[in-house]
């Protein structure tokens, strides 16, 4: 972070002298403008008198051209300053980064250049549907000739559809869908429902005493939800006492805080995501913050690979010659790892289930075979290789 912050740095100095120019050249320009305007209309009046110009004017003319030649040379001046400034940005982006980052990556993996290519513009596509971008994905998918299939784009469409609505705080599109998905949001365990109920009661409470009645008929709403969420139900009721002085005026003012929206908004994407089969964070955005986790630490391991000559360590095409700490964020699923090579497992070297129990790798399995028999590595049992079945975290 360091690095970014040094080019960061670099940049603000170039926006803030972009920034005082352009202050600075709009005024000159309105002063230089401001006086070229007097200057003609003395010309004007002199002009329509019919007398010849006098020498003070013609003087002054003469002022005026080199007061014009001058100023646009100085802006001219200035503006050349800003081209060094300019070029420091990208001296210092040079000197903080690699531009060269492909020999981190396997030449193997973009054997099938187009497949690749085909599983990153879906990649940005899903992307751009998921942060509401839809016309910006339509275009690329158009522009790329990626075919999207319309139930591909249906969840996304509806996702966002609900999601403005709760930014402009309209709850009906999101408690619509709570309703009909209520007992899928209960298998879930989720109070969406709950949530957007109680949200909705809190609006009624800021309307005043005018909406008294109304908020205690909308509270039978609240009748499901009672053996779960009592506590809440009775905070909300309570403070109808205080609705005639003004919920922000009591203690029950924290009902009104802004962030119930921020809440509501993450809650219903976490929510809905879950329901429609798709990750909170698209898996572009995740795959990007991953990256610049890994990307340093594999930088400098390429570095000692090469410093020492190390060749054929790092050319394996699915794994990677160290272990990354990407947090608990970035596990998605098991891994298993053989206890006799001591690798991780892959599709084409699968964890095998042994007749005795114990699990290895294939390729420890068929290290071990001797005679067409093999030897459990950690009980004496002796059983056929055939007999190991693949399994599945």
């Amino acid at each position: 972070m360091e690095l970014c912050a040094c080019v960061e740095r670099e940049l603000d100095k170039v926006l803030h002298k972009f920034l005082s120019y352009g202050e600075h050249c709009e005024q000159s320009l309105e002063e230089l403008l401001c006086y070229v305007s007097q200057l003609r209309q003395e010309l004007g009046s002199t002009a329509l008198q019919g007398a010849p110009l006098s020498a003070t004017l013609s003087l002054v003319m003469a002022q005026c051209c080199r007061k014009i030649k001058d100023t646009v040379q100085k802006l001219a001046s200035d503006h050349k300053d800003i081209h060094s400034s300019v070029s420091r940005v990208g001296k210092a982006i040079d000197r903080n980064f690699d531009a060269e980052l492909c020999s981190v990556v396997s030449d193997s993996v973009w054997e099938s250049r187009e497949k690749q290519q085909q599983i990153l513009q879906m990649a940005i596509v899903e992307h751009l549907y998921q942060q509401g971008m839809l016309s910006v994905a339509e275009e690329l998918s158009q522009e790329s000739t990626l075919n999207v299939d319309l139930d591909f784009k249906q969840p996304f469409l509806e996702l966002n559809r609900i999601l403005e609505a709760l930014h402009e705080q309209d709850l009906r599109p999101a408690l619509d869908w709570a309703i009909s998905n209520r007992q899928r949001l209960l298998e879930l365990n989720s109070s969406l429902e709950f949530k957007l109920h109680r949200l909705h009661f809190i609006r009624l409470l800021a309307g005043g005493p005018d909406k008294q009645l109304e908020a205690l008929s909308y509270a039978r709403h609240f009748q499901p939800f009672g053996r779960l969420h009592q506590r809440e139900i009775q905070v909300m009721m309570g403070s109808l006492v205080y609705l005639p002085l003004g919920i922000e005026n009591s203690p029950y003012c924290h009902l009104l805080d802004a962030r119930h929206w921020t809440e509501i908004c993450e809650a219903f994407t976490r929510d809905a995501c879950a329901l429609l089969g798709l990750s909170v964070e698209s898996p572009l955005s995740v795959s990007f913050a991953s990256g610049c986790v890994a990307l340093p630490v594999l930088m400098n391991i390429k570095a000692v690979i090469e410093q020492r000559q190390c060749t054929g360590v790092w050319g394996h095409r699915d794994e990677l010659p160290i272990e990354i700490e990407l947090g608990m964020k970035c596990w998605y699923h098991s891994v298993f790892a053989c206890p006799i090579l001591r690798q991780q497992t892959t599709d084409s070297n699968p964890p095998i289930k042994l007749i005795c129990g114990h699990v290895i790798s294939r390729d420890a399995l068929n290290k071990l075979i001797n005679g067409g028999k093999l030897k459990c590595p950690y009980c004496p049992m002796e059983q056929n290789p055939a007999d190991g079945k693949p399994i599945i975290f």
